[in-house]
């Protein structure tokens, strides 16, 4: 009788791709079906057929929208799979459109590589048509002989840990992604303390985020020096959670007086179309202090002097505002999306100041950026850098090493092994040696592609 046997297709060894097999001898569960983004080697992978038995798969679970975690949601489809989908209401809405913007680039990228495209709008739709709605801890049986629960993670609008459990009761929960608690508006993350065997992710699992306390006066004051140089501010800003957070606290900086009002445009469709679903979900999903305020206020996103720009002629208006203005858009880490053709427009001004609010990929032009260099290439094209670039670390949406820590330590002593994962090697194997050495925990960095068996009281590795 094997109780669990738990594979790494993805989230290991690496921050992105994440793709878990959980099976059973009567149920097979997958959890997340993600691209890896940033390192170009890893992409031809991403088109590959997965190495497992697509259509033997009964469930497949999905943390949250990000698309590290569900872009290859609809190649799963083109490759047979034939169950249901499982994740939050507000992760389905977010889903919907983060794949529905996806397609056009991934069949973009594709072309370009002279590869066949990953998937198409059919498989987009028959993705979302075999979704089914979750809430946060309710247990639900999803495949012969499995459950599952989800609880919240304060990462995104709707982001889940995934806790399974084989009806011999052996349990295993995969976090998804934490985040950085405690938030404005999205409630905290809830720890899991139930389970023998704990995925966890380690994305910052070597480093520590600046005090929270510190964030919002590091924001102001960035700003009112880059304001003070009478240039232009660009942020390249996640479509989700982070273009949100950045809103909220402009909206307030602004309000107070802190900062001089003025024109901020949210030059991105996806991100204008995101923000839409935070509101919608707001009452459902917010943490208490945030529903207060929104009975004051009917959102805690907008403000007088924002302007959302749909069309990309409203985009290249911007270029005719005079005076200091501060443009967020798309991508996160300047590789493609509408900050490009600003990057490129701006970037050679002295007076610009490039402001990074997220996490940079190795490799990636915004990393390039953040790194100093002088030179870089934005959609192909060479552009020389004499901006001011200026790094926002504080403003994570993932728990630093500390947060991680604690969060192991909620789950010891009942969970026998962490497996740290969902990080790049260096940060996984740091905050492994840390879960051992302070907490006594058994923590394991996995490889790409091994299995482990989970029995009572130990793993089992499988060659």
């Amino acid at each position: 009788e094997m109780p669990l046997r738990l594979t790494f297709h993805g989230g290991a060894g690496t921050v992105t791709g994440s793709n878990f097999l959980v099976e059973s001898t009567k149920g097979k569960v997958l959890v997340d079906c993600g691209l890896e983004q940033g390192r170009d080697f890893s992409e031809k992978r991403m088109y590959e057929p997965f190495p497992f038995d697509v259509s033997s798969i009964d469930a497949l679970v999905i943390t949250h929208a990000h698309l590290d975690h569900i872009g290859r949601g609809p190649k799963l489809m083109r490759e047979g799979f034939r169950g249901d989908i499982y994740m939050t209401l507000a992760t389905r809405d977010l889903t919907d459109l983060m794949l529905r913007d996806s397609l056009n680039i991934l069949t973009m990228e594709a072309e370009k590589r002279g590869l066949q495209p990953m998937y198409r709008e059919e498989d987009v739709a028959a993705f979302m048509a075999c979704v089914e709605v979750l809430p946060y801890r309710k247990e639900r049986e999803i495949a012969p002989g499995i459950t599952v629960t989800l609880k919240d993670t304060g990462h995104i609008l709707g982001s889940a840990s995934v806790t399974l459990r084989s009806d011999d009761g052996t349990s295993l929960a995969i976090t998804g992604d934490l985040g950085n608690s405690p938030s404005p508006y999205l409630p905290d993350v809830e720890p899991i303390t139930d389970v023998d065997v704990l995925v966890m992710e380690s994305v910052y699992g070597d480093r520590q985020h600046p005090h929270l306390d510190q964030r919002v006066p590091q924001l102001r004051d960035t700003l009112n020096r880059a304001i003070k140089r009478r240039g232009t501010i660009l942020m390249p800003a996640f479509s989700i959670e982070r273009t949100q957070l950045m809103l909220y606290e402009l909206s307030n900086l602004m309000e107070s007086g802190e900062v001089p009002e003025i024109p901020v445009f949210l030059d991105s469709p996806l991100a204008i179309g995101v923000t839409e679903i935070y509101e919608k979900h707001a009452k459902e999903y917010f943490n208490n202090g945030a529903k207060e305020e929104l009975k004051r206020e009917q959102s805690i996103f907008r403000f007088p002097f924002l302007s959302l720009t749909h069309s990309r002629e409203e985009s290249r208006n911007i270029d005719a505002v005079q005076g200091p203005k501060l443009i967020i858009a798309g991508a996160g880490m300047s590789h493609g999306g509408r900050i490009g053709r600003h990057e490129a427009k701006y970037l050679p001004d002295p007076t610009t100041t490039l402001l990074i609010v997220g996490y940079q990929a190795p490799g990636s032009p915004g990393r390039l950026l953040q790194d100093g260099s002088k030179n870089v290439k934005i959609d192909g094209r060479p552009v020389r850098v004499r901006a001011k670039v200026e790094t926002l670390s504080a403003w994570s949406a993932h728990s630093d090493r500390d947060g991680l820590l604690e969060f192991a330590k909620k789950a010891l002593p009942k969970a026998h092994t962490i497996f740290v994962a969902i990080g790049e090697p260096s940060a996984a194997r740091f905050l492994a040696q840390r879960i051992h050495d302070y907490l006594g925990g058994k923590a394991v960095v996995p490889s790409l592609g091994d299995s482990w068996v989970i029995e009572k009281g130990k793993v089992i590795r499988e060659r």
